[in-house]
Order: C-alpha cells, then structure tokens, then sequence
C-alpha cells in the first residue's frame, strides 16, 4: 500500500511542478505592450496627447530615439498648445477607431492688415514721391527681415513644464500622466523632432499560484520519496513467510586463519552497518537536493498571492472645487523649480551688480528695490548686498486658478537656518516667458496666516475693484496710508488690526527719531516732513477658503527736507545714501528721499467682523532728489 501512495503523491507532484512552471513559461503573457508613432511629416516638435498616454491602463515609458540631444517635456496639454502657438508641430493622438494618428499642426498666419494700411493710405496726402520711399523703405525692412530670421525658441528650461528629460541618442522617461497631460518631444528646438518614438506600459502578468505549486509540489515529491522508502524497507523486512523445517545440524563458522584463507571459503560473517546503509543515504540526499532547487525557482515576489491586507483609506477634508473653476498656475514640484531658478539667477546678478541679468527673473517692486542696491553699492564700496532669495523648504504654494496669462502663484518659504519666513508672488506674463518675482516680505514673528485653498485647487483672483471684500485689493494702498499720516485720525483706522502691526510702529518711531535729530540743529532754517502714498506698481490678490483675500501692495514713504531761510543749505555731509542717488551732496531747494514698502495683507470678506491683518512686509530705499 505503501508504493501506490507514493506513486500517486509522485503523479501529483509532477503535476503540480509542472503547472507552477507552466504559469511561468510558456502559459506567461508579455510584460508590456509597446506602440510606436509614426511621424509622417518631419516638424521641430512632436506633441503625444494624453489620450495615447492612456491607451492602456497604467504607468507609462517614453522611448526615443535620435543621433545627439533629445528633449522631451510634460504639462498640460493647453499649455503645451499654447506655448506652441507660433510654431509648427506634429501631435499623435488617437482616432475614432483607437488608432494612433499624427497631424502636422502649423501656426495660425499674422492677422491681416491689409485694409487698415489701405485706409492709412487713403488718409494721406497724394505724395507720390513719399509714397515710393515708403515703400522701398518698407521693402527693404520687409527683406532684411525675411533675410534675418528670428531664432527658435528653446523649450529647455521653460517654467511652464511640469518637468523635463534630456539624454543623448536615446532617451527613456517614465511617467504616469492623465489625461489632461501631454508630452512634448524635440532636440533644440529647430532641428526635426525624433521620428523613433513609442510608448510603452506594463501589463500585468503576475502567477501568484506558480510559487506555491512548485514548492507545494516539491513537499508531495518529498513525501513521495520518503513513502517509497518505507515501502522498501517493509518489503526487505517481509520476504515472503518463514517455515519451521527439519532441524539443522549444529554447525560452527570456518576460522578461515585456522583453516587457510586458499580454500576459497565464503565467511558468513554480516556485512557490516556501514556497507548497509550507504545507499540508503544516497535515496534521501537526492529528493531533498531536488527540494531545494524547486524552491529557489519560485522565489519571485511575482510568483506568489499577496496576503498583505488591504489599507483603509483615512477619512480627510473635503475640499469642493467651485464650479467652473479653471486649473492651478502650477503644482508644487514645479514651484519649488521655478524659485530655485530665480534664486540663483538673482544671486548671481547681486555678485554683478547685474539689473539686465536681475530683471530676467524680477519685476515690480522687487526689481525696483534691487535696482537702487545695485546704484548704491556702485557707489558705496561697504553698502550691504541684499538678502538671498529663500528658497526651501517650501511650506506654503498658492497658485492662480486661471488657463490663460498673466498668471500667479503665492509661496510661503520658512527657513529654518536664519529662522526667517518669506512671502512671495511670482508672476509669468506669457507662456514663453519665464516666472518673476514682483513682491517679497518678511512674515512678522506672530502672523497667522488664514485658511487657503490646496495646491491642486489653487484660488481665484478677485478684480481689483472687488465689491466682496472688506476693501477693494486698488483702495487698500491708499487706505493703509492715509492710517500712516494720520494714524487714529483716519477714516480707515478701525478697518485695520493695530495690534502686531510692526510696520506701522517702526514707520512712526522712526519718524519721530528723525525728526527730533533734525529739529535740535536745523528748526530754525528748514523743515522736515513725511508723506505716505500708494506706490507705482499695481496689487495682487488671491482669494482665501473664507472668501478673503490676501492682497500684495506697493507703498512709497517720502520725506521732503527743505530750507524755510532763502540763505539757508541744505547740505548732505552724514547720508552718503542720499549723496549717492542724488547726485549731489547740497541743494538751496531741498532732497525728497523715497522708500518703497511691500507689504501683505489678509483681507475679510465684506461683512465679516475680523479686522485687515498685516502679514509680513519690506521696506527698501527707493529713490533720492533734489527739488526743483
């Protein structure tokens, strides 16, 4: 009975090592499925649409394949569009049928001005003579401009891609983007995009049954062997039945030393344990060896069920997206790009005292303070050097909720080594143009910052004459300023929170110090005043989960010193500051010396009984001059 279970637990051994090995041969489907697109036309760029991205389910490798550089990059998809507007390119998309399909796209032609130029004409004065020198005047631009073509655009570097790849011949990129995504391909930009280009995703062909059917059937092998052996063994202790016969004669063995080994005599001496149990050794090493082998080869993770147990999701906050809200300026990886690239931009233009390279990446306020640095630390060899751009870690990003351009993004980075916070508005004013930093602050120690709507939601803009706020983002300048020359006086005084607001407190300490500085030598034969007014550059808002706002401003502090004797000098021996922008070190008129303030604000929303808070600010020399 022995040998029938062991030969059935060998049958059902083979079968399940076969099976398990089976799943993983030739019963194994492909890894991955691979679609190449073909590129009829050749064009300096190559669009895949997200809808081919997403042919297949699944995480997805960009391969191309080109001699030198290649380029590739993803965004949205009207971004991509968008940045690709004056230029012509080839975009693979998927057809009615499924099927990947690539169309040249070329750029819209210029808007016709034919009429306007015609009516133009018609308005002048019949001159024929003009009119020809007009027009080989015209000619000639018309030629040097054909002749002198603008140089491409370089898609390298741009801060409106979400990221970017770049590798020599052969270019591999893993990805895993939605629909909403598409990924641009190119080498510089001017040369022909690569035309060997496929995409390809994992399938999913994982045997979770093969492992544990080989060293499942590996055990029914072992215990196989081992029935065998105990099959043997009783058949050798069983041979056959033992009969009482005839009784022997009793016989003693041969001492064949005693008798002469050259007899020939057979001793019947046993063999010995040793000699018996050899082989037997050798039926039990070799099915364990086997063992061993076939559990080495299901060994793969792929190869066996996951038992692991399912997480369960945590409950978060619900976040409603408002109806026909547009998509965020940026994500956050994309943020943390862009303001590292204006770091070091900036900084490397404070080296150089640079203002073409520094307006690059600043604008508004925040290259107007740099600007005047720079004069001044031309001029004044100690002069300090302005403080770096922060950059991480990035604690706060708020991007615009807006397809088109202009667009923004508010970022709030705390830095841990010069425990500083800094609040920033970074703005691009069209697709080819890279971000700039337009206003810069310091948070206050004790600010608060209020309740803002997630990086992937991203928030509105309110218009500048907003009627929902507690003051519209065009009056807030004018308002907190008219607090700064009146103080409690002023119309706007409880609209604001005063308590915490650190501008204002060193505005009016400082003020009054100057002041009585100038007073004990200079009362009798001039006077000092102060003023505050809006600045040149224009707000900026974004809204907040309560319907607030926080809102960016441009404040100009301006104090005016002139002589109240006509024989009277004012003269500048101890303000090399203002000697140095003035360009003069006296003046019979007087100086007016200008600071330009940056300065964040929360705005409640209309009707709400909480007060505007200041946020953080920055305050910059801005200007000096000599009355006229």
């Amino acid at each position: 009975m022995r040998f029938v279970w062991a030969v059935a637990a060998f049958v059902l051994a083979a079968v399940m090592i076969g099976a398990g090995i089976a799943q993983r041969t030739v019963f194994q489907g492909p890894d991955t499925a691979v679609a190449a697109i073909a590129v009829d036309e050749e064009a300096p760029y190559l669009v895949i649409d997200g809808s081919v991205l997403n042919e297949v389910d699944g995480a997805q490798t960009l391969r191309a394949q080109a001699d030198g550089d290649i380029f590739a990059a993803y965004g949205r998809t009207a971004d991509m569009t968008a940045w690709l507007a004056e230029t012509p390119y080839n975009v693979a998309s998927l057809d009615d049928q499924g099927e990947i399909v690539t169309e040249l796209v070329e750029p819209a032609p210029p808007a016709d001005t034919t009429a306007d130029s015609s009516a133009t004409d018609d308005a002048k004065p019949d001159d024929a003579t003009t009119t020809d020198d007009a027009a080989s005047t015209a000619g000639e631009t018309t030629d040097g401009a054909a002749a002198v073509e603008e140089p491409a655009r370089s898609p390298i570097g741009s801060d409106l891609w979400l990221d970017e790849f770049q590798q020599s011949d052969i270019l591999i990129a893993p990805l895993q983007l939605p629909k909403g995504m598409s990924v641009l391909v190119a080498t510089d930009g001017t040369a022909s995009a690569p035309t060997a280009v496929s995409v390809s995703w994992p399938i999913p062909n994982a045997t979770p049954w093969a492992g544990p059917l080989i060293v499942g059937g590996g055990i029914v092998l072992a215990i196989g062997v081992f029935l065998y052996i105990l099959g043997i063994r009783h058949a050798r202790r069983s041979r056959g039945p033992r009969r009482k016969g005839l009784p022997l004669a009793v016989t003693e063995p041969i001492d064949i030393a005693v008798e002469g080994a050259d007899k020939g005599v057979i001793s019947s001496t046993p063999p010995t344990r040793r000699a018996v149990t050899r082989g037997r050794r050798s039926l039990v090493v070799l099915p364990a060896v086997a063992v061993s082998a076939l559990l080495f080869s299901g060994c793969s993770a792929e190869a066996w069920p996951d038992l692991a147990p399912t997480p369960t999701p945590s409950a978060s906050a619900t976040v409603l997206v408002p109806e026909g809200q547009q998509a965020p300026a940026v994500t956050k990886p994309q943020a943390e790009r862009i303001l590292a690239r204006i770091a070091d931009t900036v900084s490397e233009a404070d080296a150089a005292m640079d203002e073409d390279l520094a307006s690059t990446r600043l604008g508004g306020a925040a290259l107007a303070a740099r600007s005047t640095n720079y004069k001044l630390r031309g001029a004044i060899a100690d002069y300090a050097v302005p403080a770096a751009i922060l950059t991480k870690p990035l604690e706060i990003v708020l991007p615009q909720a807006y397809d088109g351009w202009p667009r923004s993004v508010m970022t709030v980075v705390d830095d841990d080594a010069s425990k500083t916070s800094s609040i920033m508005v970074l703005t691009q004013d069209d697709p080819w143009a890279p971000y700039k930093l337009s206003y810069v602050a310091s948070l206050e120690a004790s600010t608060t910052m209020p309740d803002l709507h997630p990086v992937y939601i991203g928030a509105v803009q309110p218009a500048p004459n907003s009627q929902f706020l507690a003051i519209a983002p065009e009056d807030l300048a004018a308002a907190y300023s008219d607090i700064i020359n009146k103080g409690e006086k002023s119309e706007f005084f409880d609209m604001f929170e005063a308590e915490g607001d650190e501008l204002r407190e060193r505005i009016a300490v400082n003020r009054q110090e100057r002041l009585d500085e100038f007073n004990k030598t200079a009362s009798k034969t001039g006077s000092l005043t102060f003023a505050s007014a809006p600045g040149t550059f224009a707000p900026f808002a974004l809204a907040t989960v309560e319907s607030g706002a926080i809102v960016a401003v441009n404040i100009n502090e301006t104090d005016t010193v002139k002589p109240t004797n006509a024989d009277a000098v004012i003269k500048l021996d101890n303000n090399a500051t203002v000697k140095a922008l003035a360009g003069a070190d006296q003046s019979a008129t007087g100086f007016t010396t200008t600071f330009t303030d940056q300065v964040f604000f929360y705005v409640p929303t209309q009707g709400s009984t909480e007060k505007i808070r200041l946020l953080g600010y920055a305050s910059d020399i801005l200007d000096a001059k000599v009355i006229k």
